[in-house]
């Protein structure tokens, strides 16, 4: 070690030593970082406590619920309420005791797009039917039923805890009769309001017409939306004065609709805060989530339909969970569960408005009524290009190719054959720019003869770089265009497992090209795999390791592969086997036909191109001066007013 190597490495301890001190921070700074962790350890722990208590409230409510069920099983039993349970009713429930009795009746309302049923206990939708589709097993679709949801407003009322979920409500439709069970139907053009009303105690069994709480369903012929009316008439001396949020508890089961699980777009609940953005809980764990500002709506989302609750103005905050109860049945999904806080002010009336939403998840539906809900859709919205790609370019596509109903497996080849076209200048510059690089393979082996050892892998590399720019080619030329087609392949990836339209669509052998399809069920389940055979991921498996072998014959361009990069071609395709095997059978198609057509480009390309010529021009470019970039000029120009010749 000479003495100039010695002073380098004192210096670089030095300055090192030096940036560290002064990077450093002083005594306030971390007393301020302190105060910032402890702040938010606090904020941590309150969200999990809150959210604790949540879950007690929730557990003591249906312990409540279930006292109050059963005693009124006792009542049908007998016939009458004795005293005594009379008395105990209205020690538990106070002014509104009389409301614990009466009779569990259902309504229905139906247009060409849903059957709603609606139930006087609680006064809530207890069931949805969404008559234009099936599920995979060809059952009515129900997003959920009687014995799967619960719905309620809980408050305090002279010093009474109060749910309205156990409590019946009285159908409220002056000039018109509807009897319980009874179907009402709304036409394509009408719409229909249904109220139901929660009132107080008047006497021993009566109710005042003056002071109750009104919920109001506004029904439309044509629209999945429906229109949700919170009234709450009279009860400003009956709620505690401290009240500004009535809490209002929604939990519903949600079943299996799909053949298949995607694991990218599963079941969980997705919410938006006030005019903010859209966030979702685990698509795959159990999940929780104090939302402790403003809420604009919150979703129970499955893979291709939700049932969402949206605010008119905004929920003051809400508290979101879901899990998976393992004790379920098989047809059993995953649990959501939610508590919205409602704003409430005490007047003699007040109304909030709200709605919600029972339908499909298809964009350009759910995209009209510019409440972001289209964000529950997973098209890539974590990045703009993803999301652009797929907005701008393949659903009008898609939307288009739609209108001449053909088959969507046709549909999907014509829109493959239409990206290929598009993305053809880009393949074409590929290929060239690896062609430039292929001929260049003698000379290139030439050098390697001159550097044969290790040690010398730099000379090696300078001086193939040194050729590279005497030539004129550009080694980085021939991946930029491939990393332009990236985000179309990840946004294709992202779009047919999430459209709707290609739900319980055949094609071939497929019978639903949203899900998997099988050409053999087999009797045992292997790991990574599962315990079918899809006939599209397995051409596609076939059509990408048939591709890697030629595309590295024809673009070997004589240039030294990274060791253990060839086996990791070959094997991806082999692990995107058991990752696609049990995906959507569009996705597999989709990659199988672009396969298909990358062979006809690669061998077109092949005949068309001249690679002689190609030679023969960058052998014609090494006559011609280097060129040299703005930035070189400039630094040999401020050389050279410093009195500094460059070396020839």
């Amino acid at each position: 070690m000479n003495r100039s190597t010695i002073i380098g490495l004192v210096l670089i301890l030095a300055v090192t030593i030096i940036y560290s001190i002064w990077v450093a921070p002083n005594k306030k700074e971390i007393e301020a970082r302190r105060r910032i962790q402890d702040s938010l350890i606090q904020v941590q722990k309150a969200t999990a406590d809150s959210l604790q208590m949540v879950t007690a409230r929730e557990e003591a409510a249906a312990a409540r619920r279930q006292k109050i069920r059963d005693s009124l099983a006792a009542v049908n039993r007998q016939g009458s309420a004795p005293t005594a349970q009379l008395q105990e009713r209205r020690n538990e429930l106070g002014p509104f005791s009389n409301a614990s009795f009466g009779k569990d009746e259902t309504f229905y309302v139906e247009n060409g797009l849903y059957r709603i049923g609606i139930s006087s206990q609680g006064g809530k939708i207890i069931s949805v039917d969404l008559r234009k589709y099936r599920t995979w097993d060809s059952l009515p679709l129900i997003l959920f039923n009687k014995d799967s949801v619960d719905f309620g407003l809980s408050f305090f009322a002279d010093n009474r805890l109060i749910n309205t979920n156990e409590l019946y409500f009285s159908l409220y439709a002056p000039g018109h009769t509807y009897t319980p069970g009874q179907t009402i139907t709304v036409p394509g053009n009408d719409s229909l309001n249904l109220s139901f009303r929660l009132y107080t105690n008047s006497g021993d069994s009566g109710f005042n017409p003056d002071r109750y709480i009104e919920y109001v369903y506004h029904f439309s012929g044509s629209d999945y939306m429906i229109g949700y009316t919170l009234n709450i008439v009279g009860l400003e001396d009956i709620l505690a004065s401290n009240t500004n949020s009535l809490n209002l508890s929604w939990h519903a089961e949600l079943y299996r609709l799909e053949k298949s699980v995607d694991r990218f777009n599963g079941t969980t609940i997705y919410y938006r805060y006030y005019n903010d953005e859209v966030k979702y809980l685990s698509e795959t764990k159990d999940d929780q989530k104090a939302l402790t500002t403003r809420v604009k709506w919150i979703s129970f989302k499955q893979r291709f339909f939700c049932s969402t609750f949206i605010a008119g103005d905004y929920f003051n905050n809400a508290d979101v969970r879901v899990f998976t109860d393992q004790s379920k049945s098989d047809r059993y999904n995953r649990s959501a569960w939610a508590e919205i806080g409602i704003p409430y002010s005490r007047a003699s009336i007040q109304s909030v408005p709200m709605r919600f939403y029972f339908g499909p998840l298809k964009y350009n539906l759910i995209r009209k009524y510019h409440l972001a809900l289209e964000h529950q859709i997973p098209l890539g919205w974590s990045f703009f290009l993803l999301a652009w790609i797929n907005r701008y370019a393949v659903i009008p596509v898609f939307d288009f190719l739609s209108r001449f109903g053909w088959n969507y497996g046709i549909i999907i080849l014509v829109l493959t054959i239409l990206l290929k076209i598009v993305l053809l200048p880009i393949a074409f510059k590929t290929y060239t720019s690896t062609a430039k690089m292929r001929v260049l393979k003698p000379e290139i082996d030439e050098i390697s003869k001159k550097f044969p050892k290790k040690e010398d892998a730099m000379k090696k590399q300078q001086a193939v770089m040194a050729l590279y720019k005497q030539v004129g080619v550009n080694p980085m030329s021939g991946c930029i265009p491939m990393l332009l087609q990236f985000p179309i392949l990840v946004a294709l990836f992202r779009f047919f497992p999430s459209s709707i339209e290609l739900r319980q669509q055949p094609f071939l052998w497929a019978h639903d090209l949203s899900s998997y399809d099988s050409i053999l069920n087999l009797p045992f389940n292997i790991p990574f795999y599962g315990n079918h055979v899809s006939l599209f991921c397995l051409l596609m498996t076939i059509s990408t390791i048939i591709y890697t072998r030629i595309n590295d014959k024809m673009m070997s361009t004589g240039q030294q592969q990274v060791p253990g990069m060839k086996v990791m071609m070959y094997m991806m395709p082999v692990l995107f086997l058991g990752f696609f095997n049990s995906y959507a059978a569009a996705l597999s198609y989709y990659y199988f036909l672009a396969n298909i057509f990358t062979f006809l480009q690669m061998f077109l390309f092949r005949r068309f191109v001249n690679e002689e010529k190609i030679h023969q021009r960058l052998q014609e470019n090494r006559k011609k001066p280097v060129k040299k970039s703005g930035f070189q000029k400039r630094l040999e120009e401020m050389a050279k007013s410093r009195g500094y010749t460059p070396r020839r």
